[in-house]
C-alpha cells in the first residue's frame, strides 16, 4: 500500500525547469545572472544531478543562491542519483542512494531537496533496498518527494508495486525531433513501428508528471535542430509559427511540448540569460491543434 505523502501539485505549477548541468565551469556572476533571470521570468524550479560537473554544478548553484540572498523555501530543487560515475554502473543500493543524497545536500548547502529522481534503471536493483532508502531520506527530512528518470512505464509500474512512496515524476528525453513517445501512440499497429512502451498514456492514467529533457536536440545529443540546415522543413515551419505567434523559434519548440495534454514540464539547459528569455515566451502561448500537427509532420513524421 502506497503511503500518502505531501502533495506534488505544488511542483506541477512550473512548466519550465532550469537545468543546471552546464553551469559547473561558468563564472559565478554569469550563474547569478542566469538564476535571477529565471526567477524574474517566474521560473523557480531547478534541476540537478550528482554527476553534473562531477558535483561542481551543485556547488556553484549553492554559491550563487547564497550570494543572491534567495530564500530556500521560495525555490524548488530537484536532483538525481543512481549513476555511479566511479564504477561506470547504475546503482540503486540503499547505501549508494543515501550516501549520494547526503553528498548532494552538502554540495547544495541545504537541509533538503524537494524531489529526488533515480537517474537510470539499475538492472540489479533490490526494491526493498530502494524502499528502505526512501524511508530513511523522507523520515530524516532530506527529501520531500521521489521519482524516476529515463524509465519506461513498465519499469515505473514494477517499482511502484514495491515502493511505499508515490513515484510521481519521470524525466525522459523528448523533443519535436525526438518524439518516439508520441510516435508510439500515433503509429500503433503499423508494421514499421515496434515500440511496446506507452509512457504518455501511462502517465496520464496514473497522474505521473513527465519532464522533458533535451527539448532542442534531434537524437541522443546529436544535433540541435533549430536553425540547423540538416532540418530545413521543420525550421521553415518554426519560422512561420514564430512569426504567427510573435515569439522565438525556441519558444515554439517548447510550446509544442507543452501543448500535449500530459502536461509536460520542460527542462531547459541553457546557460544564457538572453536565450532563457526567448524560451520563456512559451509560457504565454498555446499552439492550435492544426499548428501542433503541422509541426509534427514537418519533423519528418507521417500520419498513417
Amino acid at each position: 500500500m502506497i503511503i500518502k505523502r505531501r502533495s506534488t501539485m505544488l511542483y506541477r505549477d512550473q512548466n519550465i525547469i532550469l537545468g543546471c548541468m552546464r553551469i559547473a565551469d561558468k563564472p559565478i556572476e554569469e550563474v547569478k545572472d542566469l538564476i535571477q533571470t529565471a526567477l524574474d521570468l517566474g521560473i523557480n524550479f531547478f534541476d540537478h544531478a550528482n554527476i553534473y560537473g562531477q558535483g561542481k554544478s551543485e556547488k556553484v548553484f549553492a554559491k550563487a543562491i547564497d550570494e543572491l540572498g534567495i530564500d530556500r523555501s521560495s525555490i524548488i530543487i530537484q536532483s538525481k542519483c543512481g549513476i555511479d560515475a566511479k564504477t561506470g554502473t547504475y546503482n540503486f543500493s540503499k547505501t549508494h542512494i543515501i550516501e549520494e543524497t547526503t553528498k548532494i545536500l552538502e554540495r547544495l548547502n541545504t537541509d533538503y531537496i524537494d524531489i529526488l529522481l533515480l537517474h537510470r534503471p539499475d538492472a540489479l536493483m533490490d526494491f526493498r533496498e530502494v524502499n528502505e532508502a526512501f524511508h530513511y531520506l523522507f523520515d530524516k527530512g532530506m527529501v520531500k518527494a521521489f521519482g524516476l528518470s529515463n524509465q519506461s512505464s513498465t519499469q515505473m509500474e514494477m517499482m511502484q508495486k514495491y515502493i511505499d512512496f508515490p513515484l510521481r515524476f519521470n524525466q525522459v528525453q523528448f523533443s519535436l525531433m525526438h518524439s518516439q513517445l508520441i510516435d508510439a501512440g500515433l503509429q500503433y499497429n503499423m508494421g514499421t513501428f515496434h515500440s511496446q512502451d506507452f509512457l504518455l498514456e501511462y502517465a496520464r492514467t496514473n497522474q505521473i508528471q513527465l519532464q522533458a529533457w533535451s527539448p532542442f536536440f534531434s537524437g541522443f545529443f546529436e544535433d540541435i535542430f533549430i536553425d540547423n540546415p540538416k532540418f530545413p522543413e521543420v525550421n521553415e515551419k518554426l519560422d512561420e509559427l514564430a512569426l504567427k505567434y510573435d515569439v522565438s523559434k525556441e519558444a515554439i519548440s517548447v510550446a509544442w511540448i507543452l501543448r500535449h495534454p500530459v502536461n509536460f514540464q520542460v527542462v531547459v539547459g541553457t546557460t544564457r540569460s538572453d536565450r532563457l528569455k526567448k524560451i520563456a515566451q512559451a509560457k504565454h502561448i498555446q499552439l492550435s491543434h492544426q499548428d501542433w500537427y503541422d509541426l509534427y509532420k514537418a519533423s519528418g513524421k507521417i500520419l498513417p
